[in-house]
């Protein structure tokens, strides 16, 4: 019989394993698509344990199931993704990133090390569980495209047929040792907006003789802010925000051509798709008021990501009895992204948080900044739930 306890201590007699991973994992970040080193890392350490596996899924992506008695009853799936972010590292660890420039500032060293845990110790397991267990390490989750679409594509969600996907993922606001959920609507969808404002530039001294391109740009941007105010049903949340603006004219000249970047974020697909007809269309019509063009290029970004309620519910009762219910936090939905939308498009999960900061330590800068670390308590936690997850559809 495996029990929580069983499962809790064969995880801390991991401790020093996961940390050592961890931090090799952390020194040597790649960013999306170029996760090649960090593929063989991963490779070498499953082939040592000798766990089948297939490499160069989309790209540096990873698979590999885990066996159990009669392994055909169900397969789940357990996701990690792998790059880190073009951020300099700022903290004085011993483990601080060698490559200037790139850091995992997201946590995905975390996500992996984890998930090598979660497979080493279903791996020691799999005479005592029916079923099978199917790893995905992808690539690319930081940068639209994304890597789980094209994984999905090359067929990772069957051969076979997975039929629930968990996920998880470092939340610093949550103190290491507790997890954080949410079913249904979670996180945003992710839109990338690209405007290019093009008309007849000259010298700002005679603004009758020239169309002003720049005056256009800062029409729309603020037009554009009706979307959200006014137009948006009002039980949808939305943000749209532009951060890039390349006015290249001078303190007397006025540019032929603006470009303008931002994002655009929601939760509702419907919603979504109108949204961007309506960016389209008041990017177009204000142009033409200032009698320049104003050409829009929406790069789709990553879908909703929606927990199915059912195994979140299952995930809840499953953290609580392996945590205690005071380590298991509800969390309202984020507008942050996340490519694991995709996987749970064709899939039921849950992507839950993983808590992985500290106070009392100062271990609490926010994800995406060259200061964030964790509480290494929280690889302990994240390895011995992610397998007790595991095991509850397995038992």
């Amino acid at each position: 019989m495996i029990s929580s306890n069983l499962i809790r201590e064969k995880t801390a007699q991991l401790v020093e394993e996961l940390t050592d991973i961890r931090h090799h994992l952390h020194q040597h970040p790649e960013l999306s698509f170029h996760e090649k080193e960090t593929a063989a890392y991963i490779s070498n350490l499953l082939t040592s344990w000798g766990i089948d596996h297939q490499t160069g899924i989309a790209g540096h992506g990873i698979v590999g199931v885990i066996k159990g008695q009669n392994s055909e009853k169900i397969t789940i799936a357990l996701r990690a993704d792998m790059d880190a972010l073009p951020i300099t590292e700022v903290n004085e660890v011993s483990y601080k990133s060698m490559n200037v420039g790139t850091m995992h500032a997201c946590g995905h060293d975390v996500h992996m090390t984890c998930l090598l845990g979660a497979i080493k110790l279903l791996n020691s397991l799999k005479a005592d569980f029916n079923g099978s267990v199917k790893f995905i390490f992808q690539p690319a989750e930081e940068s639209i495209p994304g890597g789980a679409k094209p994984m999905i594509a090359e067929g990772v969600l069957k051969n076979p047929l997975v039929e629930m996907i968990l996920g998880q993922h470092v939340f610093p606001e949550i103190e290491a040792g507790k997890i954080g959920l949410k079913s249904g609507v979670y996180m945003a969808s992710s839109d990338e907006i690209n405007l290019t404002i093009r008309g007849k530039g000259g010298h700002g001294a005679i603004p009758d003789k020239i169309n002003d391109t720049v005056l256009a740009m800062a029409q729309i941007i603020v037009s554009m802010q009706q979307i959200v105010s006014r137009k948006i049903p009002a039980r949808i949340p939305a943000v749209l925000s532009f951060g890039k603006v390349i006015a290249n004219g001078a303190h007397n000249v006025i540019p032929s051509e603006v470009i303008v970047k931002g994002t655009f974020r929601t939760f509702d697909e419907e919603w979504r798709a109108a949204a961007h007809q309506i960016i389209k269309d008041i990017a177009h019509h204000t142009a033409e008021a200032f009698g320049v063009t104003c050409e829009v290029v929406i790069d789709k970004g990553y879908p909703v990501v929606v927990n199915d309620p059912v195994e979140t519910g299952l995930v809840r009762e499953a953290a609580v009895e392996f945590l205690g219910e005071e380590n298991v936090v509800d969390l309202d939905i984020r507008t942050t992204a996340e490519d694991f939308g995709y996987f749970l498009q064709e899939v039921p999960g849950c992507f839950y948080r993983l808590g992985t900061g500290n106070q009392a330590l100062n271990i609490a800068s926010n994800l995406h900044t060259n200061t964030f670390d964790i509480d290494e308590k929280a690889l302990e936690t994240g390895t011995g739930l992610m397998t007790w997850l595991a095991l509850q559809r397995l038992l």
